[in-house]
């Protein structure tokens, strides 16, 4: 049994007391070097392995990426002028003719809904990308007006004080070899005459089945994997100049034909639209079923972003964010920060090196963190990822979410230790929505008033609150396991919440107002000694 350890910090209006119990009680383990990313030993001890979770910490950019707690996603490209979710690559460029875009009116969205980070889809499946790309036709540079979404975006972003994230799907159905693509059409137009059933995939293809994909065939094609120089000058580069006298990286990779026309995109958006806070990307690929197999070479993605931008958080990247499991945004009531993996995560999309996958329940227990064929821990938060729309991209018919509901899952996702990725679309206008705007800056209003400052010490001295926010310093790590929250009410201490992990935030609601004197966060098990940061009390209640 341990010796009880108390903490004492600041709770706005009264003195917070946080204590280890005696339950969970832990023995001073060996000081184990901090680091983002910790390999396993064979020859590690279950309790040296949860040792070691404790000192796994976040480095630079992930720390400064979960402070933001609310970034806004944008999803805007052809899918908004086809009224569809997923494109087909074959589109035809002149269909994306946005009257205006007005970048300025989606940031000013953005930051009334509390974001402090703004990210774009710069290329979705259909492969259309928002800017122009010196690598494929099928670009913003063959639509009506060439606008450069991105470039806007980015500078409106940046004059209103927002950090700025690039999502670049690697999934491009432009880039479909076309003679595959013809044989594939035949083969669904037969399929369809004889009255088989089509998949959402299959059903898109055929309504642009006239026309071949966009881009160059690059996607899947077989080609051998062999060494490319990034970036791949084309004729009359105008950076040639600048990557011979070394004012601009270069970098040599082996890859296939696909991986270096991804990695040069990752090039031009890196070095001319950044600096990037946050780069997204996934492993879709809609045309598996059909036989298209492109195998992405995450090392060498990773080994690229890195160098151009080491601060830069990936999702899926090594020490970068995760997936939270689900698109409702809506994080697990046991959020672990610190996560194990099945290999290096430097050397593959991190959704896939986690024993379960990303949507189990349990992604960090001590029991996760033991298991057979653990070789590494690392820091690796979780993003919860939702649309303010029943559809990632502007659908008219469809209605936005409420500023309630926008406000309950500010507290099931930032106040369960994730990070809250709301999609706001902005429709073919080029605008948000009015009715989006005003439910946005409703929620926006709402939080600010809630957790923006502490609720006051009341005249008698007791305080009346129905929230209590609990924070580890995870600057050091993420280490409690279990705790309470206690009140004096009327002189005596009661139990008024309990939890499991904290993180960088847990928020949690309580049943009806409490009025107390003082509260106390007690710690009951806890991988290392703990490290609490502030603990503040709201109202919510009218």
């Amino acid at each position: 049994m341990t010796s009880r350890r108390q903490i004492l910090g600041a709770l706005g209006a009264a003195p917070v007391i946080a204590a280890l119990g005696s339950t969970g009680a832990y023995a001073a383990p060996a000081r184990v070097r901090s680091a983002s990313i910790v390999a396993i030993g064979a020859d590690d001890t279950p309790e040296q392995i949860v040792a070691k979770a404790a000192d796994v910490v976040p480095r630079k950019g992930q720390l400064a990426w979960q402070r933001r707690e609310i970034t806004a996603f944008t999803h805007f490209g052809m899918n908004t002028f086809t009224d569809r979710e997923w494109g087909s690559g074959a589109e035809d460029e002149a269909t994306f003719a946005p009257s205006a875009v007005d970048a300025d009116q989606w940031i000013r969205t953005y930051k009334a809904m509390g974001a402090e980070l703004a990210m774009i889809t710069a290329k979705h499946h259909d492969g259309f990308t928002l800017f122009p790309s010196r690598y494929t036709p099928h670009s913003i540079l063959k639509s009506p007006g060439q606008p450069n979404v991105v470039r806007k975006y980015v500078d409106a972003a940046r004059a209103h004080k927002l950090r700025v994230g690039i999502y670049l799907s690697p999934s491009d159905g432009s880039e479909l070899p076309h003679a595959w693509h013809a044989t594939w059409i035949e083969s669904l137009r037969k399929k369809q005459a004889e009255g088989g059933t089509l998949t959402s995939v299959e059903l898109t293809a055929l309504q642009d089945g006239d026309r071949p994909p966009g881009g160059l065939g690059r996607f899947g094609n077989g080609s051998a994997v062999k060494e490319h120089t990034i970036p791949t000058l084309v004729d009359g580069d105008d950076r040639a100049d600048a990557v011979r006298a070394g004012r601009l990286p270069t970098f040599t990779v082996q890859v296939n034909d696909y991986d270096a026309y991804y990695l040069n995109l990752v090039y031009e958006l890196f070095t001319e639209y950044g600096p990037l806070d946050e780069f997204w990307l996934d492993g879709a690929n809609p045309w598996t079923d059909a036989g298209v197999t492109q195998e992405y070479r995450f090392d060498e993605w990773f080994r690229v972003i890195n160098a151009l931008s080491p601060d830069t958080v990936v999702f899926g990247g090594p020490a970068g964010v995760r997936w939270v499991g689900n698109e409702s945004g809506v994080g697990r009531e046991t959020e672990w920060s610190v996560v194990p993996t099945t290999a290096d995560p430097r050397t593959y999309h991190g959704e896939w090196l986690l024993p379960h996958g990303p949507t189990a329940d349990d992604i960090g227990s001590r029991a996760r963190l033991t298991e057979p064929g653990v070789t590494h821990l690392s820091w690796f938060p979780a993003e919860a990822d939702v649309s303010n729309r029943p559809g990632w991209f502007h659908h008219p018919e469809q209605k936005s979410k409420t500023a309630a509901q926008l406000f309950d899952l500010y507290e099931k996702s930032v106040g369960r230790n994730a990070t809250l990725l709301l999609n706001v679309p902005p429709s073919k206008a080029g605008t948000i929505d009015a009715a989006d705007v005003a439910e946005l800056t409703a929620f926006g209003r709402r939080v600010r008033g809630v957790y923006g400052r502490p609720v006051a010490r009341n005249a008698d001295g007791t305080t009346t609150f129905d929230r209590v926010a609990v924070r580890e310093d995870i600057a050091h790590g993420q280490r409690v396991e279990r705790f309470a929250v206690e009140a004096e009410i009327g002189g005596a201490w009661q139990r008024i919440a309990t939890g499991t992990t904290i993180g960088h935030q847990r928020i949690l609601p309580l049943a009806a107002p409490v009025t107390a004197r003082r509260v106390r966060v007690k710690v009951l098990a806890s991988r290392a000694t703990p490290r609490l940061g502030r603990t503040t009390l709201h109202r919510a209640a009218d």
